[in-house]
């Protein structure tokens, strides 16, 4: 990490985790506002994401 050559993809699969903490307090956050639509657009993102990785991770096996 550091190189000015990492890619968006590496730094988002780096820091996969924090990413999903983050948008799911987020999302609890918006539900706590009542903003429930909002909310499942982030658990939205969020599920892609991980979806995404859990594809990576079956095909590297």
């Amino acid at each position: 990490m550091g190189d000015d050559k990492d890619s968006v993809a590496d730094v988002a699969q780096l820091y996969l985790g924090n990413i999903l903490y983050a948008l799911e307090r987020a999302a609890l956050g918006l539900e706590e506002e009542n903003k429930v639509a909002d909310a499942g657009f982030y658990r939205g993102i969020a599920r892609k994401l991980a979806d995404a990785r859990g594809r990576e991770a079956k095909r590297d096996r």
